[in-house]
């Protein structure tokens, strides 16, 4: 599981010091390898609903809701990449999976993957400050090396022409660089399989677009672990455990914070008026006392600032 929290700050220049009104604080949780049955037990928990109330479909409120399909039949088959999101605080503009193969617009496996994968992908709306905001969410094959790494070109497409679609003037040439701040800030959470010297990780962060919010917080404030992968038995498969579950934030221009270079920490430019601020970065525990864990992944999460364009 990856949670980015989401402060909403609007910005008004009163002076030379300005100001901010009080902010409006969210979050977003994207998950990964979720079942149709914990989905709904999840949302209906979040949403407060009784299990003597709950439907046999999955609740759109008054809370919280989703956005996602099951990766084998896109419905109810196989695992979700769902994002859940605060229906109080945004709306929801537009949505679509999008499968990671040369056949995107339906259930299908890719190259050498093992598995069908799937990217979830949403446009919502501040409902305090009418700004938008692309979310995705996706889950990179474990068994193919080339799955991987196509996986994140389709990944990149597709978020270049949301942002295109969703800009505001959908005429604006995504190839122009003057023009990309007008277009919606995203971000995408999700297991990639791939640690940082790895081929999906070094394509992502090769590209233009997107940056790991993990490398804008100084390791001294960095919150738990650093390895987000542990599996369910600490002495099986130890070579796996790394840190391969992110959160990507983009425009990579745009993104400011305590940003340190991870071979000698030192301190980077610091953008003075970024579109994201990075404020936080924790990985939480998933073992409990008596040795039960939670999940084989640690939880990631992110406290970012997103400011109006």
């Amino acid at each position: 599981m990856n949670e980015l929290r989401y402060n909403t700050r609007p910005y008004v220049d009163v002076g030379p010091l300005g100001d901010r009104s009080a902010p409006s604080t969210a979050a977003f949780i994207c998950l990964q390898e979720v079942l149709y049955g914990q989905l709904s037990d999840i949302l209906n928990d979040l949403n407060g609903i009784e299990t003597k109330e709950r439907e046999n479909s999955f609740p759109t409120g008054p809370r919280w809701a989703h956005i996602g399909v099951a990766r084998e039949d896109g419905n109810r088959k196989g695992e979700y990449s769902p994002i859940i999101y605060p229906v109080q605080l945004f709306d929801l503009l537009y949505f679509q999976n999008v499968w990671l193969s040369p056949t995107r617009d339906r259930p299908s496996k890719g190259w050498d993957a093992g598995c069908e994968r799937i990217l979830t992908v949403g446009v919502f709306s501040s409902k305090v400050t009418g700004q938008r905001l692309i979310a995705c969410c996706t889950h990179l094959d474990n068994a193919g090396s080339k799955s991987r790494e196509k996986s994140v070109d389709i990944i990149l497409e597709t978020i270049e022409s949301v942002r295109r679609e969703w800009s505001a003037d959908p005429s604006f040439s995504y190839k122009d660089s003057s023009m990309r701040k007008y277009r919606p800030a995203v971000f995408l959470a999700g297991d990639f399989n791939s640690q940082p010297d790895q081929e999906a990780y070094l394509a992502m962060e090769a590209s233009n677009l997107m940056s790991d919010l993990h490398n804008y917080v100084n390791p001294s404030r960095r919150y738990g672990d650093m390895i987000t992968f542990t599996g369910f038995n600490r002495d099986q498969d130890p070579e796996d455990r790394g840190r391969i579950d992110f959160i990507w934030l983009g425009p990579k221009d745009q993104v400011s914070g305590h940003q340190c270079s991870m071979e000698d920490g030192v301190i980077l430019e610091v953008i003075p008026r970024p579109r994201w601020n990075v404020e936080g970065y924790s990985v939480l525990p998933n073992r409990f006392e008596d040795g039960a864990y939670s999940s084989d992944h640690r939880c990631v999460v992110g406290d970012v600032v997103l400011y109006p364009e």
